[in-house]
């Protein structure tokens, strides 16, 4: 298992620094570590040590956390089971407590899902969403906005809001703030 850790762990290193597009020497002077040792620690002919662990992580813009955190494929799949609604259906795609304490959920909208422009929900937070098919009618205020697929909108969500399926039925992947997962997510 240790062997395991310490090969992802040299995996990263060495991804994150080619993803930022810098040499063995260009990560060295941010983390003041030299080349060679770089180079050993990529190639695992040199065991990292906590005490160059956490310069290494700090100049590659992540934690030392998200540097070490075990590898497996056990938390990949999810398998949402669907939460309906009149004219929704709305499939949960992250898992509790994610990162960052945002919630992703995939929504079928149907022409059966009534607006009723006079009574839009308001609750604190922000909401982004994306159109992958049909057409959304976003209520927002006194605006209406129609929404096409490969759009997208964000809106605060202390804007009275709503959104209805336009001439057929709609699917959306949405991201909440934690305050919009309470008041849209089933618990």
């Amino acid at each position: 298992m240790e062997q395991e850790i310490d090969a992802v762990v040299r995996q990263r290193i060495r991804g994150l620094r080619v993803a930022k597009g810098w040499t063995l020497d260009s990560l060295a002077a941010r983390c003041f570590l030299s080349p060679s040792t770089l180079s050993r620690i990529e190639t695992g002919h040199r065991r990292v040590a906590l005490d160059q662990l956490v310069p290494i992580a700090r100049a590659l813009g992540t934690t030392l956390d998200q540097l070490v955190e075990p590898s497996n494929d056990e938390d990949v799949v999810i398998r949402p089971e669907p939460h309906r609604t009149a004219g929704m259906t709305m499939w949960k795609l992250s898992r509790d407590q994610t990162p960052g304490g945002v919630a992703v959920a995939k929504m079928r909208i149907t022409e059966e899902h009534i607006v009723d422009p006079n009574n839009l929900g308001v609750h604190p937070g922000r909401e982004w969403f994306t159109v992958i098919s049909g057409t959304i009618r976003l209520y927002l205020g006194e605006r209406v906005i129609l929404i096409p697929p490969g759009q997208a909108a964000e809106f605060s969500t202390m804007v009275p809001h709503g959104m209805a399926a336009v001439d057929g039925p709609a699917e959306i992947v949405s991201i909440f703030d934690h305050e919009g997962e309470r008041a849209h997510l089933p618990g």
